[in-house]
């Protein structure tokens, strides 16, 4: 694994962790009410940043 690679990983693992951050502050705010649809947001915006959710996956190259 280059420099790069240990980069690109470590900046994924930041991500993640601020979008599971957000996600829990926005449904605390909500009292949980509107759940299903910032889990849905989410996974819409990991998804289009290529953080997959719930699972590590090597890049196709």
């Amino acid at each position: 694994m280059g420099i790069f690679d240990k980069f690109k990983s470590q900046a994924r693992h930041k991500g993640k962790q601020g979008s599971d951050t957000a996600e829990e502050r926005m449904n605390e705010r909500t009292g949980g009410k509107y759940e299903d649809q910032v889990d849905s947001g989410q996974q819409r915006v990991e998804g289009s940043l290529g953080m997959d959710r719930d699972r590590d996956r090597p890049e196709q190259q």
